[in-house]
C-alpha cells in the first residue's frame, strides 16, 4: 500500500524514530497509525512513554488560582506574534476570570462571545481550546506556575492535616518547588495507581518484545520486564520521579520529609498540565 510522507512525518513527531524507521513501521502495519507506533516501540526505537504529537499551533496558557479553585486554560490562534499581543492577552485573562467569578467547568456563550469579539480586532482566527478547574477546600493548597511565554502552565493541589500549614513559608515554597517539577518533567500519571490497565498491558508487552532479543529464559524474561516496568512508572508518576531540586529523593519521600519538618501530614493530591498543542 502507498505510504504517504506526511503520515511518515506523523509518526516521527509522534514518536522520535528515524525517517526510514517510521516507513518501515507503517508498510509492516498497513498503515494503521497505533500498531505503526507500538511496533517502533517493541523495536527499542521509540520512547515508551511518549505519547503526545509535537505542538502545531500557536496561544498561551492562562491560570488563575483562588482559594477554592484553580484554572488552567489554553487559548490558541494561528501566529505567534498575536500570541504575544496585548488584545490576545487580555482576552485570555478575561477567560480566567469569567470561569473563576461564575464558577464554570464548561464552556460557555459567554466565553464563546468574548472569544468572537477579539477575533474581529485581531482579524486571526482564535479559539479556547480547553479549560480545567481543581477544586479546593479548607485543607488543600492550590499553587500555579506558568513556564516562559505561557507556553507551559501547572497547578498542583497539596493537602495538609491542619490548614494552619497552608500559610506554613516551607510548605509554600515547596509547592511551588513541585509545579516547577511538573512543568521541567511532565508526568502523564500521579502515582502507579492512577494508570490504566489497559496501558500497563501495553507496556508489559512492548517489554516483553523487548526481553525476548536477549534469547534469555522465560523465567529471567520476567525479571527484565518487571525491572523496565518499574523503572517506566518511576518516569511517568509524579510521586515516583527524582525530585527536580534533589535527583537522590522522589517527589514522595520529598513531601514525606517536609511533614517531619513542619509537624504534619502533606499530600499531593491532583495537578494539572497544560502544554500549547498538546493533548
Amino acid at each position: 500500500m502507498e505510504i504517504k510522507a506526511q503520515d511518515v512525518k506523523n509518526l516521527r513527531e509522534a514518536t522520535g524514530a528515524g525517517m526510514m524507521d517510521c516507513k518501515k513501521a507503517l508498510v509492516t502495519s498497513n498503515g494503521d497509525f497505533k500498531k505503526a507506533e507500538k511496533y517502533l516501540k517493541e523495536q527499542g526505537l521509540a520512547a515508551a512513554q511518549k505519547r503526545a504529537h509535537r505542538a502545531t499551533n500557536e496561544g498561551r496558557i492562562f491560570s488563575r488560582v483562588s482559594p477554592d479553585m484553580g484554572i488552567l486554560l489554553e487559548l490558541s490562534c494561528e501566529t505567534d506574534f498575536v500570541a504575544k499581543n496585548k488584545d490576545f492577552i487580555a482576552l485570555g485573562e478575561k477567560l480566567v476570570a469569567i470561569i473563576n467569578d461564575k464558577k464554570l467547568t464548561a464552556p460557555s456563550d459567554e466565553l464563546e462571545a468574548c472569544v468572537k469579539d477579539v477575533i474581529a480586532v485581531i482579524k486571526e482566527n482564535l479559539v479556547l481550546r480547553r479549560f480545567e478547574v481543581l477544586k479546593a477546600g479548607q485543607d488543600e493548597l492550590l499553587v500555579q506556575y506558568i513556564h516562559g511565554e505561557g507556553r507551559i502552565g501547572v497547578i498542583v493541589k497539596l493537602k495538609v492535616s491542619e490548614p494552619a500549614l497552608k500559610e506554613n513559608e516551607k510548605v509554600k515554597q515547596t509547592a511551588f518547588d513541585l509545579a516547577l517539577h511538573v512543568a521541567a518533567f511532565a508526568p502523564l500519571y500521579l502515582s502507579a495507581g492512577n494508570v490504566e490497565e489497559e496501558y500497563m498491558k501495553e507496556q508489559e508487552e512492548i517489554f516483553m518484545k523487548q526481553a525476548e532479543k536477549t534469547g534469555k529464559p522465560e523465567n529471567v524474561l520476567k525479571g527484565i520486564v518487571k525491572g523496565k516496568m518499574n523503572k517506566h512508572l518511576a518516569d511517568i508518576c509524579l510521586l515516583d520521579q527524582a525530585f527536580v531540586k534533589d535527583e537522590k529523593k522522589n517527589v514522595a519521600s520529598v513531601l514525606k520529609d517536609l511533614g517531619k519538618e513542619v509537624g504534619g501530614n502533606i499530600e499531593i493530591t491532583d495537578y494539572l498540565y497544560f502544554k500549547i498543542g498538546s493533548e
